[in-house]
């Protein structure tokens, strides 16, 4: 249920209706406008008399929302979420690149790939050091010394990391990272979503291999309904029946998601295409529809990559992208 509240309705009176309504059982959620203030009501919200509600003088008008997710619902949270790591911003306007290998390999590999992004333009570092991959004789990655790498390099540029867990129990090792990325295997991860939600660090959710957009976002409530409000969505591409790409990059789900989630939503053209040359297209697809940033596999050497070298630009060519990507976004901002 969503509560709209007058303009001009003081703090005191505000802090009255939620109160009461908290004695009622339920968690309020308040999101602050310019013009409004939205109290959005989670429980069972049938101990709540609706005609009553919306007599009170302060109460501009109330309705129900009927979607399963709420928290991550627009209805709930007109504004845009911003997601404020450090000095860079996704959402509510703010672009962000984020760049580097699909996985850490050598402390020399990941510094050299994290200062020729941040030349370019590159707002975050990404680098796997845990891997899941389809097959088990395929390198998994560094593990923990690949989360040491991985600040290493942030040591050396500044940048912010993101990087994946796969696990709740090696939680402790994400101490230090700035984004932790769930991705599409862990989607619906629950457990792991709960304890993420626990957190106060920005999550970044992939969008699972076949999943609808409403399965992706009762994934993101998840983490939301145990606290933690900084969640980033990605579209990474979807299974479909064609062959001609890894995946199937649907960029609808951009719009979509902008007009269902006050959440900002990025797009990952590489686990989308699985090709290098379809990444450049697909990105600069991604900013024109209003994509929040884009996520992008970069490495010094793709041809002697130990994951994913099919689909990772050499730097020079993701400094190509990131110039045309900036052209892009100052035409449609």
């Amino acid at each position: 249920m969503i509560t709209v509240l007058k303009k001009g309705t003081s703090q005191a009176q505000i802090d009255h209706l939620i109160s009461w309504l908290r004695s009622r059982n339920l968690d309020v959620h308040i999101s602050h406008g310019e013009n409004y203030t939205v109290l959005g009501l989670i429980g069972n919200t049938g101990n709540v008399d609706m005609e009553l509600l919306g007599s009170l003088d302060i109460v501009e008008s109330v309705k129900r929302v009927t979607e399963p997710f709420k928290q991550c619902n627009r209805q709930f949270q007109p504004e845009d979420t911003v997601i404020t790591v450090g000095k860079a911003k996704i959402g509510g306007g703010n672009f962000a690149m984020i760049a580097g290998p699909c996985s850490v390999e050598t402390e020399e590999q990941i510094i050299e790939v994290a200062e020729a992004v941040k030349a370019a333009g590159a707002d975050f570092l990404r680098g796997g050091a845990f891997k899941p991959r389809t097959s088990p004789y395929d390198f998994q990655g560094l593990g923990a010394e690949g989360i040491r790498l991985l600040l290493e390099a942030k040591k050396a540029t500044g940048l912010p990391i993101v990087t994946e867990i796969m696990n709740i129990n090696a939680l402790d090792l994400f101490a230090d990272v700035d984004v932790i990325q769930v991705g599409a295997r862990n989607m619906q991860n629950f457990d792991l979503l709960k304890e993420l939600g626990k957190t106060n660090k920005p999550i970044l959710l992939k969008r699972g291999l076949a999943n609808t957009l409403k399965e992706f976002l009762m994934s993101a409530e998840y983490i939301m309904s145990e606290g933690n409000q900084q969640v980033i969505l990605c579209e990474r591409g979807i299974r479909t029946f064609d062959t001609y790409a890894r995946n199937t990059l649907d960029l609808t789900a951009v719009p979509m998601l902008h007009e269902l989630s006050h959440l900002p939503v990025i797009v990952d053209p590489s686990h989308a295409t699985g090709k290098i040359r379809l990444i450049p297209p697909m990105a600069m697809a991604a900013v024109a529809c209003g994509a929040d940033g884009v996520m992008v596999e970069v490495h010094n050497d793709p041809i002697h990559a130990l994951c994913d070298g099919a689909q990772s630009l050499k730097p020079e060519q993701f400094a190509d992208l990131a110039k045309r990507m900036r052209i892009i976004r100052e035409a449609i901002v």
